[in-house]
């Protein structure tokens, strides 16, 4: 299967639409037809997976794609056509079927690549475009931590899907540099103790620190310590968003 970067996305879709078969019953499907038969599926797929916090900032939608055809691939071989010839409505069962491991196989691959933050190029062009956007500070810090986490989202929730319309180019930020970046911002703006959960929780100074052993290092004794953790963890996130001026955000980019 050819492979296309981002800037070849266009001739993909036209190249998939070339080889498209024509409709016939399913058991004349040969393996590389019916795999064609379903690019469409994934690629829808895909797209779901490139407007969520989950995905956003950690794999581009041609990453999602790519990743999506390979569980397809698998998932193809993986079928019981006998099975599939008792099934009511064939169809319906294979793209129940395809569609669980497509998306396993993409899941998998974002929680594979969640380390290496990314800020989507479509976000960034958005906040140089709109630098006066009030949601320009929430838009940065929900698109870096949500490269880490996708537990957290914001309370707006416009600002997790604004300017997600178009295809996301991006590329790896220095992790060094942003990682420094943020150190900063957080001494200026978090409490000490906000300060050392997001710090060891995200790794940005050290390796990351599970939220059991956090809790036990900045003295969080409760039973319900770990909920405790996620709750300062998104106070913290909160407060970096109310209290960061939109130009640091804009100086650093």
């Amino acid at each position: 299967m050819k492979k296309y970067n981002i800037q070849n996305y266009v001739r993909y879709k036209t190249d998939v639409k070339k080889s498209m078969p024509n409709s016939k019953d399913w058991s004349e499907y040969t393996r590389d037809e019916l795999i064609i038969k379903f690019l469409p599926l994934v690629e829808n797929l895909a797209r779901k997976f490139s407007t969520s916090d989950q995905a956003s900032g950690v794999l581009s939608i041609n990453d999602l794609i790519q990743e999506g055809n390979a569980g397809l691939v698998i998932a193809v071989d993986k079928l019981d056509w006998q099975q599939l010839a008792n099934s009511e409505d064939i169809e319906k069962t294979l793209k129940s079927f395809l569609s669980k491991r497509i998306k396993g196989a993409i899941r998998r691959a974002i929680d594979i690549n969640r380390g290496d933050i990314k800020i989507p190029e479509n976000k960034l062009i958005q906040i140089r475009k709109n630098p006066n956007d009030d949601r320009l500070v929430s838009l940065f810090f929900n698109s870096v931590f949500a490269s880490y986490d996708n537990e957290y989202k914001g309370e707006d929730d416009e600002s997790s899907s604004w300017a997600m319309n178009i295809p996301d180019k991006s590329e790896p930020y220095n992790i060094d540099l942003l990682n420094a970046y943020l150190l900063g911002i957080m001494r200026e703006h978090l409490t000490e103790k906000q300060y050392d959960i997001l710090r060891m929780s995200y790794g940005l100074d050290c390796e990351k620190v599970p939220a059991k052993e956090i809790a036990k290092r900045v003295g969080i004794t409760a039973v319900t310590a770990i909920v405790i953790v996620s709750q300062i963890k998104k106070e913290a996130i909160d407060r970096l968003i109310s209290n960061v001026d939109a130009t640091q955000v804009i100086d650093y980019l």
